[in-house]
């Protein structure tokens, strides 16, 4: 490195990321949390250990070709450009790039953030399909959701040079569609073929409420994907980058941060923001839902998720009033599309990301109508048409037809549902059997060496 302001730079690029991705980590800590919380008893390990295995299997398949794909796909659509095999050649799992590099300090700090939202993608889909899925049906769809299809859909949408941000004028700084729309929608795709859980809708359609089974456990898991998702905002920005470095397009001194377009920010703007949204969300829940602690707890990541696209540009009073009205539709239509479709969603993931997401893109183009979607010049402005071509796109394009199809061909062969039987039982049956008989034991023992009266 070039002098010390260069090191200075370079170290703190390098530890800017790495601690982001520390407390992205906890958004799946959370998920666990969450969804075994969700769940019963006899289904605790399976839910457990279905989303511990999306770690290994989407951290390699991400390394091997979800990376690659982020830089390779920005302009691979129809009518507008092709794939670029160039600018992801130095993202191929043999690249010097991907490995130990003293030359090279930030690729593999900057690949883990990216990796943790692909994480993310994977779990939001986990929480929907409790119960009832099995294992290897849903690691297929977390491959599929975590290392392809989102990654696709941030090159085009969560790139500087992506289509969607040059042709449609799409801004979505922190994700509400990139990551929570399209994972919302793969959701919804994958439990209109699974079907509910048994017992969850009555003879005469009439859905029947299965709540939470450790309330305690799912707050807490809901606080840590907040931690999380307050470093998942703080990931999604560029820090400490100079004029030079985006071919000048941004004058004047060099910039603490950038939104993920390069375009100026700074953390106090997103802090303002983040915490004014959660808070919107929080409160519209709490009334909308009456004071039921498992809607008013999602509600305030409903929130932030809606406010998301636009957080980088809102005012803090804009931040938790549009937090506020997409909780409110969020809510309405879950229960609607619940009684309408009889979809069975286990722990709202449709409604909390999907829906949310679509929502905020969508008021973010009528809100920020106009602003530039980058600092490039000759891209489009942000607007409502952009916005909400870019909504189907994440949500249905890349989110629900394709986890559709492969659901439906998995549930052809048999392989995408646990057998009725099973699902009576408890996914857990064996280890609870081994439980019950364990303690039987125990029991036995004790009263046997206690003296009779």
């Amino acid at each position: 490195m070039d002098g010390n302001l260069n090191a200075l730079t370079t170290v703190f690029t390098e530890f800017y990321y790495w601690v982001t991705v520390v407390f992205m980590f906890l958004i799946h800590v959370g998920f666990c949390m969450y969804e075994v919380g969700a769940s019963r008893r006899k289904n605790h390990m399976h839910t457990l250990l279905k989303n511990i295995m999306v770690i290994p299997l989407v951290t390699v398949t991400f390394f091997f070709f979800g990376w690659w794909i982020y830089w390779t796909f920005p302009n691979a659509f129809p009518g507008i450009g092709g794939i670029d095999f160039a600018a992801g050649t130095a993202y191929t799992p043999w690249s010097e790039n991907m490995g130990t590099n003293m030359q090279d300090r930030i690729t593999g700090v900057f690949w883990a953030a990216f990796l943790l939202f692909s994480w993310t993608a994977a779990s939001i889909v986990s929480g929907a399909v409790i119960e009832r899925i099995r294992s290897s049906a849903l690691w297929m769809h977390a491959v599929m959701i975590g290392s392809v299809l989102w990654i696709i859909d941030a090159a085009w949408g969560w790139h500087w040079d992506g289509w969607m941000v040059k042709v449609l004028g799409y801004h979505d700084a922190y994700a509400s569609g990139v990551i929570h729309a399209i994972a919302g929608g793969y959701a919804l795709g994958v439990i209109m073929v699974l079907g509910p859980r048994i017992g969850k809708f009555a003879a005469d359609g009439t859905p029947r409420d299965i709540p939470p089974h450790n309330p305690w456990m799912l707050a807490i898991g809901l606080f840590l994907i907040y931690t999380g998702f307050w470093g998942f905002y703080a990931a999604c920005n560029v820090p400490a980058i100079s004029p030079e470095v985006i071919d000048g397009q941004i004058t004047g001194t060099t910039w603490t941060a950038t939104n993920i377009y390069l375009a100026p920010t700074s953390l106090s703007a997103i802090t303002f923001n983040f915490l004014m949204s959660l808070s919107g969300g929080l409160m519209a829940a709490y009334i909308v839902s009456k004071g039921d602690a498992f809607w008013t707890l999602s509600g305030g990541l409903a929130g932030v998720i809606t406010a998301s696209a636009g957080n980088d540009l809102y005012h803090p009073i804009q931040a938790m009033i549009i937090a506020a009205i997409g909780v409110v539709i969020v809510y309405k239509l879950h229960y609607w599309v619940e009684r309408r479709f009889k979809i069975d969603d286990a722990v709202g993931a449709v409604a909390v990301h999907g829906y949310a997401g679509v929502v905020g893109l969508i008021i973010c183009g009528f809100v920020l109508w106009g602003a530039p979607s980058s600092p490039y010049e000759g891209y489009a402005t942000v607007n409502p048409l952009g916005q909400t071509i870019g909504a189907v796109i994440m949500f249905g394009l890349l989110g629900f037809l394709p986890a559709f199809i492969i659901s439906k061909i998995q549930a052809s062969f048999g392989i995408l549902r646990i057998p009725e039987a099973v699902e009576r039982q408890g996914l857990d049956f064996h280890e609870n059997e081994t439980y019950e008989a364990a303690i039987a034991d125990i029991t036995q023992a004790t009263h046997a060496a206690t003296p009779a009266e």
